[in-house]
């Protein structure tokens, strides 16, 4: 989910543990609670900071270790050894059970985006993304902020609330799953295409229209989208066989980018002394372009020039490697 998301689940999260009635009874406890549950809710989420350092190490570590099942562990003693020094004699077993709570469904809801995290690590490096819910989902979201609002103002008391909330918001995830399984079988049935393929059918923020990728035998992908029963397919991509696309693999930004996705394809650009080689992920389409790219500049020699690698449009990733031009 986005941050925003996560935050607001947080604040959700502190609610709900009005159940416990140990913290329904202590608003001191209540408060340390709520600081767990929101640091709980952004702490898996701290390998941003990888981006000051560089694109490339925060592709290929955001929701990764961090999202990990030792991570889990890691997160709840941190914090909660923390609070326990910001609120001394609190019942610290109660800040723990909350914090991890709020730990476990931040992980546990990323797994529902296409982005998707290695939340099984160490047992493999596998991403894990299940493709049900948009990666910002204006339905959690506007019923987490409606539910806050009406406990900040005391209209309604916070156990039933977010009880409620919850029960919603479990209904809706399975709903949403069994949503996304109905759109796979959609698309099968309204493909007519005789090769095997696999598809990948991909939320977006509106609940009836997906994008969907079909990987063919030969590597190559046909991207198009599904509007309720409306299936088109708008273009074919594969990856260029060109000496350049090889040489690209060397670059660190262009590994960390594969290490990420396995539905990337490679197209080259020969310019007037060197080539540039830009990869995308098909599984990212967004007003006609692949936002989510690398591109490496080199010479003649396949030697880099210059780099980028991250979400971007074309016209910034453009001004960017203006001045590598050859």
């Amino acid at each position: 989910m986005d941050t925003s998301t996560h935050f607001v689940m947080g604040i959700g999260l502190a609610g709900l543990a009005y159940v416990d009635p140990v913290v329904a009874a202590s608003p001191m406890l209540a408060a340390a609670v709520m600081v767990g549950t929101i640091a709980g809710s952004q702490a898996p989420d701290i390998d941003t900071a990888l981006r000051l350092k560089s694109n490339s190490l925060y592709i290929r570590n955001h929701r990764g270790l961090s999202h990990s099942l030792p991570f889990l562990l890691l997160w709840v003693l941190l914090i909660t050894g923390v609070i326990a020094l910001i609120f001394p004699g609190v019942p610290i077993g109660h800040v723990a059970t909350w914090t991890a709570v709020a730990v476990g469904v931040h992980v546990f809801t990323d797994l529902f985006n296409t982005y998707g995290t290695q939340a099984a690590r160490p047992f493999t490096e596998r991403w894990i993304a299940w493709n049900i819910i948009h990666i910002f989902d204006p339905f959690l979201f506007t019923t987490h902020v409606i539910a806050i609002l009406l406990w900040a103002f005391d209209l309604i008391a916070p156990a039933p609330l977010f009880v409620t909330l919850y029960s919603l918001t479990g209904l809706y995830y399975i709903w949403r799953t069994i949503a996304r399984a109905q759109a796979v079988r959609k698309v099968r049935r309204l493909d007519n295409s005789p090769e095997q393929a696999r598809y990948i059918v991909i939320p977006t923020i509106s609940w009836n229209r997906w994008h969907v990728v079909k990987r063919v035998e030969d590597g190559s992908y046909v991207i198009g989208k599904m509007d309720g029963s409306n299936l088109v397919w708008s273009l074919h991509a594969s990856s260029s066989t060109h000496a350049a696309v090889a040489a690209s693999r060397k670059s660190p930004e262009v590994s960390a980018f594969l290490y990420f996705t396995s539905y990337a394809v490679a197209e080259v650009e020969e310019l007037p002394a060197g080539y540039k080689v830009r990869w995308a992920d098909v599984r990212y389409r967004h007003r006609k372009q692949y936002p989510f790219v690398a591109v490496i500049v080199m010479d003649r020699n396949f030697e880099t020039i210059d780099t980028y690698v991250g979400w971007l449009s074309d016209e910034k990733m453009d001004k960017k490697l203006l001045s590598a031009r050859p």
